[in-house]
């Protein structure tokens, strides 16, 4: 089983990272074949004009939103639309209609003209949107004239103008083959090393009858590799039959919500195809080159190492300081000073090396209670285990140790991957003060003093709006910044209503104009408040420049729906308009990283998955190997109970505390390192690992139970 269950994780790993090579190798070939190629000169072939911007939905990535009309003759069209959206329609990607679905994405840009086909996608979960604008899209700046798609067409290749937003966002391969090689390549090859020796000391035996039979080294090889066949050969079926899937229709991976492409596999289909094949001769030469190694006989003049029962306690007696080392060390520190990163990782790593000490020194603890429990009660199983886990600690010691790692490696991936998103986490504050009682509102292009009127006179009911500027020449200026308003905004603002203008000093009273204005680039704090009517207010907002935002805020404090305004403006102004929570741009640059965390947790727990079943698996066979002794127990005891005692505290337990303690420890040791509230690092994601590592110790002394058992009912006394 151990062999079988190797070789099926190697493949998949294998096929994994050729599948990420293959995705981002696909998704390359798609950008370029979008990439908008700028027109040189005027042309009867037929042109597009053409325009990029972007919208984002409420706490979710940012996405592409590309305006576009025909400029003259024939105008092409991005790869992936079908045909010309009428005027005011949009056609948006399958993806971004899903996701926005709760948002009316359908109906924000206008009418829907239909969705974007995959051959336009750079993946299947890419958002993405092309809208028409009611009223065309002038050819001037910013806009841009292209002539078409693609390397092939002749002009000026523009990879500036090309849409979607994946080249900034995603990680570099090799960062994330990095990942998975790491997170669960390093767990799945510990698991072939262990399945390799599962059972040596039988194996051992035998090899030694072969050689002195006359046996070479190839005859060896050859019965090991007829040995390990059959499993391995399942195996590498059973890791077929996982991958299969994959090259025939797109997947969409749990947790992360990803969706696999089936066409960018199938490209390298032959290669994905090849993985399992690979893995079974790796698996064989691992048995081949174990089989051959030479054994040390046990015999010699060189002194012993000390037993673990020695050594142990006084590598487990510093497990308490180097988790304070690594937890609060770094606060002796200035908080600017490179020494913090240096001592947090020194103390990490001497968790790390101690913690299974500190396990294994706990159970050996627990030893003599239950052997005096055992004895006292006649239970055979308990006084057994109590007497083996304080006579053999060392076996313990390397039950835990992959658990602990993996547990402790798996919270530090997470928790530095929140830290990478850590400029959005002022935002994320922000938001959890005011929420969206508080819009700001950015209007994209050139707007009439008629359109913006329109736009505030069908504000929904008890929304009022004010003009927030910076200081008169830019942010570096020290002078005053400036708030436009009619009454009712200013009084709903808790601000005075002046007859013309009326200088404030300090904080503002209301807590959205309190975020607004720290959102705001801005000198010393004082502010000039300035009344002003509906017309004119739509004028200045009509004329305003990057440095100002039109804010909107509700006369009962509640939240105002971002989606509801910014649809508002898609239907009166020529390009619409933004609309967001104060910070939430910066909220949302940091949402990719939150996202591409996610991989992180599931590559993670998968790892913590394959170690435990590695760990799991090497206690049950030393648990059988040993357990041989407690059959004439079944004997003398009457029943097989023993062997389900003796199981559990020899399997189940220390695996149990390897769970409990690891994912205490790990979250410990990874609470300094995220800065969020609202991290990556969650108590799900250490109830999750805790109970992972549970659920295979149960089952695997289940397992051991049984085949303990079955071994027991084989055995017979000598001359019967």
């Amino acid at each position: 089983m151990a062999l079988l269950l190797a070789t099926a994780v190697l493949s998949v790993v294998l096929a994994g990272l050729t599948a990420i090579h293959a995705v981002y190798v696909g998704k390359e070939k798609h950008r370029i074949a979008r990439t908008p190629v700028v027109q040189e000169q005027a042309s009867d072939e037929g042109s597009t004009t053409w325009l990029l911007a972007s919208d984002s939905l409420q706490n979710k990535r940012r996405f592409h939103v590309v305006f576009l009309a025909p400029h003259e003759g024939d105008a092409p069209l991005p790869p992936g639309v079908d045909h010309w959206p009428a005027p005011g329609e949009a056609v948006l990607s399958p993806e971004l209609r899903k996701a926005g679905s709760g948002e009316d994405i359908d109906h924000r840009y206008g009418r829907l003209a239909g969705v974007i086909r995959p051959s336009g996608l750079d993946e299947p979960t890419e958002w993405l949107a092309y809208v028409r604008p009611r009223d065309g899209l002038s050819d001037k700046s910013p806009s841009s004239v292209i002539a078409g798609f693609g390397p092939a067409t002749p002009g000026i290749f523009a990879p500036g103008l090309e849409p979607g937003s994946a080249r900034d966002d995603d990680k570099a391969e090799w960062m994330f083959q990095s990942a998975v090689a790491g997170l669960l390549g390093l767990p799945a090859l510990a698991l072939l090393v262990i399945a390799v020796r599962t059972g040596a000391h039988a194996r051992d035996r035998r090899t030694a009858l072969i050689a002195a039979l006359g046996g070479r080294r190839t005859d060896r090889a050859l019965v090991a590799l007829g040995e390990a066949a059959q499993p391995v050969l399942l195996g590498a079926l059973l890791g077929t039959a996982t991958v299969a899937p994959a090259l025939l229709t797109d997947l969409r991976i749990p947790f992360t919500q990803y969706i696999l492409s089936s066409e960018y596999l199938r490209q390298h289909g032959w290669l994905i195809g090849l993985t399992p094949a690979l893995a079974l001769v790796l698996v064989f030469a691992i048995v081949v080159v174990a089989e051959l190694t030479p054994r040390r006989s046990g015999t010699g003049t060189r002194p012993h190492s000390p037993p673990a029962s020695r050594w142990l306690p006084r590598v487990a007696g510093l497990f308490p300081v180097m988790f304070l080392i690594a937890v609060r060390g770094p606060d002796f520190v200035g908080s600017d000073s490179g020494q913090r990163t240096l001592i947090g990782w020194a103390g990490i790593a001497g968790t790390v090396l101690t913690l299974p000490a500190a396990i294994a020194t706990a159970i050996a603890a627990i030893g003599p209670v239950l052997t005096r429990w055992g004895q006292a009660r006649g239970l055979a199983g308990t006084l057994v285990a109590g007497r083996r886990t304080t006579t053999y600690p060392g076996s313990t010691v390397r039950l835990v140790t992959g658990v602990t790692v993996a547990l402790i490696v798996l919270m530090q991936a997470v928790a530095w991957q929140d830290l990478f998103g850590a400029q959005s986490n002022d935002a994320q504050r922000t938001l959890d003060r005011i929420g969206t009682s508080a819009l700001s509102v950015g209007v994209r292009g050139q707007v009439s003093d008629a359109e913006m009127t329109t736009f505030l006179d069908r504000l929904p009911d008890n929304t009022q709006a004010v003009l927030l500027a910076g200081p008169v020449g830019g942010p570096g200026s020290s002078g005053p910044m400036r708030l436009y308003g009619d009454c009712p905004a200013l009084t709903t603002l808790h601000l005075e209503c002046p007859a013309r203008t009326l200088r404030v000093s300090g904080p503002p009273q209301d807590p959205r104009l309190q975020e607004m204005v720290r959102w705001t680039p801005h000198g010393p704090l004082q502010m000039d408040i300035h009344r002003t009517s509906g017309p004119a207010l739509a004028h200045r907002t009509a004329v305003s420049t990057e440095e100002s935002a039109l804010v909107l805020v509700r006369s009962d404090g509640r939240a105002i729906s971002a989606a509801a305004i910014k649809k508002l403006a898609h239907q009166v102004l020529p390009r619409g308009a933004r609309a967001s929570a104060p910070g939430e741009d910066e909220l949302s640059a940091g949402i990719p990283n939150r996202d591409q965390g996610r991989w992180s947790t599931l590559l993670g727990l998968l790892g913590v998955t394959v170690l435990t079943l590695t760990a799991g698996i090497s206690a049950m066979a030393e648990f059988l190997r040993h357990g041989r002794a407690l059959a004439p127990l079944s004997v003398l005891t009457g029943g097989l109970h023993v062997f389900r005692t003796s199981a559990a505290w020899t399997v189940f337990m220390p695996l149990a505390l390897a769970a409990l303690a690891g994912s205490a420890v790990a979250s410990g040791l990874a609470d300094p390192v995220s800065e969020s509230d609202d991290a990556f690092l969650t108590r799900d994601l250490t109830f999750a690992a805790a109970g992972t590592v549970l659920g295979i110790g149960i089952l695997m002394w289940a397992w051991a139970n049984t085949v303990s058992v079955k071994q027991a009912r084989c055995w017979r006394p000598r001359g019967e």
